[in-house]
């Protein structure tokens, strides 16, 4: 019998990865390629991304194995039944079709989408820093903060997919506006770019997380600040989620999230500010346990963990998943 890989695509507000991933939740070597996303590419630039990717990933299958589905983790919001996403970060897809897109660049192949935070928990979940927990959240801090839940055991899925969606809880204490029309959204006040913005108001003269977090490493005053800023807003929303969910677990993963361990000291410190409740401050903070591969992991899991990755509701297109 071939050996049984999915094609996992992750579409974030960076870049697009593509990659085959087996049934232990490891990717192929060679397997995995990226191409640039981001706020200022057309809606064709995004498409030529897109079919690079799958393309070259799908290619590469080894001789002796079968590529039986497509999973695709994509940053918020989406719609499931319709099949399209609308990346907030990424203005030029509004309701665009992405099922539909990678259906007809591998036809025959199921494909199945969720939003990028639930393929995060779901990763964490299955060979992750969440293995044995019956309540997860999983957080991708990024471009933008998504988030996905596994609640007793299972997905949580939602009707329009877009459940969990943890950076557009407005946490108290900040009144930073967001693109969603909110404001004090904890994307708004600790995604990677808008805590490099905040600090330039303060005059760090820095463009990127990574130059916030040499500033940080080196003892930078305004990059202090801007980290506690940042993990103390994560630490809120966790509380928040917490009390509502009874959360065992929460990984954060994503490229910002490795900008100092203080970053998760500061949450942690957030979360013990909830001292009349046990229950609250006895969830697990922790980083992902899977590097930058979560994400794609994750989307592996819809396609060869039907139980944990989920029945999901069918995506449009021929409604493959």
């Amino acid at each position: 019998m071939p050996r049984p890989l999915a094609l996992a695509v992750d579409f974030g507000g960076t870049k697009v990865e593509a990659a085959l991933v087996d049934a232990d939740g490891a990717l192929v070597p060679g397997s995995r390629h990226r191409r640039p996303t981001g706020a200022t590419a057309t809606s064709e630039a995004l498409e030529q991304s897109v079919a690079q990717v799958v393309r070259l990933a799908h290619a590469g299958a080894p001789a002796d194995a079968e590529v039986i589905g497509v999973g695709i983790g994509c940053a918020g919001p989406i719609d499931l039944l319709a099949g399209t996403v609308s990346p907030l970060n990424v203005p030029a897809w509004r309701g665009h079709p992405l099922v539909g897109d990678i259906e007809a660049i591998v036809p025959g192949v199921p494909v199945a989408m969720q939003i990028d935070g639930l393929c995060i928990a779901l990763a964490e979940a299955w060979v992750g820093a969440g293995r044995g927990a019956s309540n997860l959240l999983g957080m991708i801090v990024s471009t933008g903060v998504g988030g996905g839940l596994v609640l007793d055991g299972r997905p949580a899925h939602s009707p329009t997919g877009n459940g969990g969606h943890v950076g557009h809880v407005e946490v108290g204490g900040f009144d930073d506006a967001c693109a969603c029309g909110g404001r004090g959204c904890l994307e708004a006040v600790a995604s990677g770019p808008r805590t490099v913005a905040w600090a330039r108001t303060q005059g760090f003269t820095g463009e990127t997380g990574e130059d916030l977090a040499l500033a940080h490493a080196a003892g930078d005053p305004v990059a202090l600040a801007a980290v506690e800023r940042a993990g103390t807003a994560i630490g809120r929303a966790i509380a928040s989620s917490t009390n509502l969910l009874d959360l065992d677990v929460v990984a954060i993963g994503g490229g910002f999230s490795r900008v100092s361990p203080a970053l998760f000291n500061h949450a942690r410190a957030a979360l013990g500010e909830r001292t009349a409740f046990d229950f609250v401050r006895r969830v697990r903070i922790v980083p992902s346990g899977l590097s930058d591969e979560g994400p794609l992991i994750g989307a592996a899991a819809l396609v060869h963990r039907p139980p944990l990755g989920g029945a999901a509701p069918e995506t449009g297109g021929s409604g493959a998943g």
